[in-house]
């Protein structure tokens, strides 16, 4: 009898490939890992092949799991076009994503979103999250990953930052003068956050830049203009947190949310896998999860 290949293992294989993490595919397929491994153990008997090497500090493809990727794709999307049919029904997905929130997520998360569905429309839109909140609220979008503010509750929690003032490693600050800050213009609540520390323990400021998005507030802090207040996990290696040496007080924490109203099995199923991406990507940077 002819072997052949179970549409949902490749799927799995697929899944712990690309977020490098069992316990991260099991979430995106909405399973567990036991199933997963179990999956991608029968995959392997079948091809006679070790696909994957599983250790405490990663998961990574063998030679024969790389060598096998393209293959597992090309068949997941004759798979896909088969269901379909030549003229595949298109699909759209309105995102909002909190700027602080975003970082360095936001590209493994869209790379993820396009290899499950090309007939996915995206619209992703990344502002405040009080203006992201409100545009979902308004059922203005299917979708938001933001920061908890105040007393808002529900959504699933992808992850918490911790705050910290960040800078360039040559910025300094004369004695006796305000601490030069860069932030967003409000009504971001990062910097409401920072302004309200600040004024709490006495200390004196100045607003020295104002960015239209992170990536702005993140220069600023790289040029040496002012101090950022920004999540670890977002500040790229370029700054360090000067908030102990300085003595600044702490800026604490947030938790970062996915809320959705969706109910097309198809946007449930990509939700699912932007929310595995989103921790997988965080895991990696803390040696998180496999």
């Amino acid at each position: 009898m002819t072997a052949t290949l179970d549409i949902t293992t490749v799927q799995a294989f697929l899944l712990v490939a690309d977020l490098q993490s069992f316990t991260r595919a099991a979430e995106a397929l909405g399973t567990t890992q036991a199933a997963i491994s179990l999956k991608l153990q029968r995959l392997e008997t079948l091809l006679t092949k070790r696909l994957v090497e599983r250790s405490p500090r990663a998961v990574r493809l063998t030679a024969d799991g790389a060598a096998f990727l393209d293959r597992a794709r090309a068949l997941m999307t004759a798979h896909d076009l088969a269901l379909s049919g030549d003229a595949p029904a298109a699909r759209s997905l309105s995102l909002g994503i909190s700027d602080h929130a975003a970082g360095p997520e936001l590209v493994p998360l869209l790379e993820r979103l396009h290899a499950m569905s090309s007939n996915l429309t995206l619209a992703v839109t990344i502002g405040f999250s009080r203006e992201m909140q409100d545009a979902y609220d308004a059922g203005e979008l299917d979708a938001v990953i933001v920061r908890q503010e105040g007393s808002r509750r529900g959504g699933e929690k992808l992850t918490e930052d911790e705050f910290g003032w960040f800078a360039s490693r040559r910025f300094t600050l004369p004695k006796g003068e305000p601490l030069p800050l860069a932030t967003l213009a409000p009504p971001c609540g990062v910097r409401a956050v920072a302004v309200r520390a600040l004024d709490k323990v006495g200390l004196a400021w100045r607003e020295r830049f104002v960015g239209g998005g992170v990536t702005a507030v993140v220069a600023a802090a790289l040029a040496g203009l002012a101090v950022a207040p920004l999540a670890r996990r977002i500040a790229p290696p370029g700054l360090i947190d000067i908030g102990p040496a300085h003595r600044l007080p702490k800026l604490g924490g947030s938790k970062v949310m996915l809320h959705s109203k969706v109910s097309d099995p198809a946007k449930l199923a990509a939700l699912r896998a932007v929310a595995a991406t989103f921790r997988s990507a965080t895991d990696t940077r803390l040696g998180g999860k496999h």
